[in-house]
């Protein structure tokens, strides 16, 4: 039996929502798995991973294969990272301390990234939406504008006409 890292979509129509399984290759893609190993929700910004590294790890080291999705989100977790670590251990290039204190460095500089990543998003949201709001004014400002303008120039009109006709009455007589 050989065994596939894959996801199995979860969640209404056009609002996909995904668990992380470990499963037979020969399964159905929402069918029977033999453990849940985490979650993802692409409708979220950033889209959120839940993972449990462990047991990937452990599902990895003992021959599953991560489908292309799957593979994109155990190595941005750490998890293939951890694999190459780990079989670098198993080799006797360094320890298993070592080996966690590379993998705590990567990982504390990739949750920077993370953030950085975030706080860009949320900026970038939030001068795009400021932009739109000014943008917005502007359009509104140019209206009450255009009504102002057209006002004066309908009481200069008035003016002219209310003018125009006692000369008239008196052109009259």
């Amino acid at each position: 039996m050989s065994v596939k890292i894959r996801l199995q979509r979860h969640g209404s129509k056009k609002r996909p929502f995904y668990f992380i399984v470990a499963a037979n290759s020969a399964a159905p893609r929402d069918g029977k798995f033999i453990e849940k190993i985490g979650t993802y929700n692409p409708l979220t910004v950033p889209a959120t991973v839940r993972l449990n590294r462990e047991r990937a790890l452990h599902w990895m080291q003992n021959g599953a294969q991560p489908t292309n999705t799957c593979r994109r989100i155990l190595s941005f977790k750490g998890v293939l990272y951890l694999k190459h670590l780990m079989r670098g251990v198993s080799l006797g290039l360094f320890d298993e301390k070592a080996a966690w204190e590379k993998f705590e460095t990567w990982n504390s500089s990739h949750e920077e990234l993370v953030v950085k990543r975030e706080e860009a998003h949320r900026k970038h949201k939030a001068d795009k939406r400021h932009a739109a709001m000014s943008e917005s004014v502007r359009k509104v400002e140019e209206k009450m504008a255009a009504r102002a303008a057209a006002q004066v120039a309908e009481a200069e009109q008035d003016g002219a006409e209310d003018e125009a006709t006692p000369e008239a009455e008196t052109s009259a007589e």
